[in-house]
């Protein structure tokens, strides 16, 4: 089992992506298969990138067992009121300067729950946002 946690700086677009390529470092160096490591870097980086675009601070754990790769999002933001609306293709809340920046199609927690096995999203509005994401090796 190898587990390791990792933190991401709200509004930090200069270290935005890190995580994710350190996850990708990790699974290619445990020789996953491809396709997992494609699915885990979709994953990872879109949820880094909401992170750091709307979270205070993100904390990331990563856990991978003989059956799968478990991956937490657990950050300290605004929350959001309305799951299931944030859920739906094309919906975002992104500000102007986000756009301009490239980001806000409103595709990132789509994405996540599309790629992933499971998928279980919770959130406090003031308190935070926790995302949980298993993807399976077999």
């Amino acid at each position: 089992m190898f587990k390791k946690v990792f933190r991401v700086e709200g509004g930090n677009f200069q270290k935005a992506g890190s995580v994710s390529k350190q996850i990708k470092k990790i699974l290619k160096q445990l020789n996953l298969d491809g396709e997992l490591i494609w699915r885990a870097m979709i994953i990872a980086y879109e949820a880094e990138i909401n992170a750091v675009l709307y979270a205070h601070e993100c904390q990331v754990s990563l856990e991978i067992t003989a059956e799968k790769i478990y991956m937490r999002f657990k950050d300290k933001g605004p929350g959001i009121p309305d799951i299931s609306l944030a859920m739906t293709e094309g919906y975002s809340t992104a500000t102007r300067a986000m756009r301009e920046r490239g980001f806000g199609a409103g595709l990132g927690l789509p994405n996540i729950r599309k790629t992933s096995d499971h998928f279980e999203i919770t959130s406090t509005v003031g308190v935070g946002t926790t995302l949980d994401i298993d993807l399976f090796l077999n």
